[in-house]
């Protein structure tokens, strides 16, 4: 693969609203695919908004009718804003396109820079992006497995359960918890989209919805992990450096077809 460009595109003060950083990959994609310019990597936080991929269902929405911005990656509904790491890797892939090892270079990348912190962190099988496994967590007084209204309640909303059932709050119940999440889309064999991951935000963001229709899991940042402040000004180079290890040094292959 070619050598990466990464581009800041605004952080803090200069963050950057959706719909701009949107046209921005877009015209970056359209110079990508003529060959115009080389692989690049667009690096920015968000101004506070929730984005739905295709597959984001009415029940996943928030409730009081808060805007949601549609759009064109894979994935479900989840939130970007202040304190969250954004990175839009837009690269040419071989074809057929092999969309899954793609993903899956992305979480190395996170999981390396999670590690450089001192945080493990994994993937969860059938689940995308990257991950704090729970752990039981003895006399911690939380849910009871036996009564836990989400397994049998088809109609349990967590957005109206409370704290006790918040997504932010998945580390206090022992459970799952992402720390980075992933949705892509590839046009004409270049990506768009990327990931999303939680540096230092208010992970309350997550409670109005149901974070990528995941309803027995929850969210996390590596500030609440590691019980320090981890702004994203400290996470940029790290990320930087092994996004580019594992994307200029990863040969990517084309699909077997």
């Amino acid at each position: 693969m070619s050598e990466l460009r990464f581009v800041h595109l605004g952080f803090g003060d200069e963050a950057v609203e959706y719909h701009a950083a949107w046209q921005e990959q877009r015209r970056v994609h359209t110079a990508r695919f003529a060959d115009e310019i080389p692989d690049t990597c667009l690096l920015l936080e968000h101004q506070s908004v929730y984005t739905a991929g295709r597959r984001t269902e009415d029940s996943e929405r928030p409730l009081d009718g808060t805007p949601v911005i549609d759009i064109d990656r894979g994935g479900k509904i989840t939130w970007h804003g202040p304190g969250q790491l954004v990175g839009y890797p837009i690269l040419k892939l071989p074809r057929p396109v092999d969309v899954i090892a793609h993903v899956r270079r992305l979480e190395e990348a996170v999981i390396r820079t999670c590690a450089e912190f001192g945080l493990e962190t994994t993937r969860v099988e059938g689940r995308s992006g990257v991950w704090v496994l729970g752990s039981e967590l003895p006399g911690r007084g939380g849910l009871a497995l036996d009564f836990d209204p989400r397994l049998n309640d088809e109609e349990f909303d967590p957005r109206l359960a409370g704290p006790e059932y918040a997504p932010s709050n998945a580390g206090q119940r022992g459970e799952d918890r992402k720390l980075c999440a992933i949705g892509i889309r590839v046009a004409k064999g270049v990506t768009m989209h990327g990931f999303a991951l939680n540096c230092d935000p208010d992970n309350t963001f997550y409670d109005r919805i149901v974070p990528c229709g995941i309803r027995d899991a929850g969210v996390t940042s590596l500030s609440q992990e590691l019980g320090r402040r981890v702004p994203v000004a400290e996470v940029l180079p790290v990320v930087e450096k092994h996004l580019r290890v594992v994307l200029e040094d990863t040969v990517p292959l084309p699909r077997a077809v």
